[in-house]
């Protein structure tokens, strides 16, 4: 069950045990997002897949009725340009066997979920799936639902089920988790700087006055 070893080292992140889906980014489902900005969503969201991509974490898109719901948004696609999204007509992610045959495939179980609404199509895969012994996260700020309420009663509910609440940029820093991790640092600084929000811009900041001449050099 998902809520075995919620504390100790092994229940952090690593890429090599991770696996990440996300679910329905989409323009029908943003545009009744009300439980956060839109743009943070999505500017979240995408950080994500770029750090599991730096991290090659494999991913899986999926989408629902695409043909009436829209296609995936193009920032998150971009990301992964030669992945065909699942499109499903299932509202639970998890019912279909595409999705779990692609999550089973990998090995792997530890499930990392983020998607629109998360009263819907988050909680129902993510609390199906920890009932079947994936150790599962949701990325509450790359997820939403259509009012707070909707969106903290479903974290909750899922918190009730075992599955654990996480930010983006807490999976990017337990994928990176030293930073003698030489290989995955510039990808993780460039995440950083163009999702990190103001982080992102101190970090900016810092590399300006690495590179200002001091009063004498000049």
């Amino acid at each position: 069950m998902s809520t075995e070893n919620k504390a100790g080292l092994n229940a952090l992140l690593t890429p090599e045990e991770s696996i990440l889906v996300l679910i329905d980014h989409q323009p029908f489902q943003v545009a009744n997002l009300h439980s956060h900005e839109p743009t943070m969503v999505i500017n979240n969201t995408v950080g994500l897949a770029k750090a599991a991509k730096t991290f090659d974490v494999p991913t899986i898109l999926t989408t629902v009725l695409e043909e009436r719901g829209g296609l995936l948004l193009q920032g998150l696609q971009d990301v992964f340009p030669e992945q065909k999204p699942i499109n499903r007509t299932f509202i639970n992610t998890w019912e279909d066997e595409r999705v779990v045959d692609a999550v089973k495939a990998t090995g792997r179980k530890k499930l990392i979920i983020a998607g629109l609404w998360t009263e819907v199509c988050v909680a129902m895969p993510a609390i199906q799936a920890a009932g079947e012994g994936f150790d599962v996260f949701v990325v509450t700020d790359a997820s939403g639902g259509v009012s707070k309420e909707s969106h903290d009663m479903a974290v909750r509910r899922m918190i009730q089920a075992g599955v654990t609440p996480i930010t983006w940029l807490a999976v990017m820093s337990e994928w990176q988790r030293d930073w003698a991790r030489e290989k995955t640092v510039p990808g993780t600084v460039e995440v950083m700087a163009q999702h990190g929000g103001a982080s992102g811009v101190a970090y900016a900041w810092e590399l300006q006055l690495l590179a200002t001449p001091t009063g004498s050099e000049a």
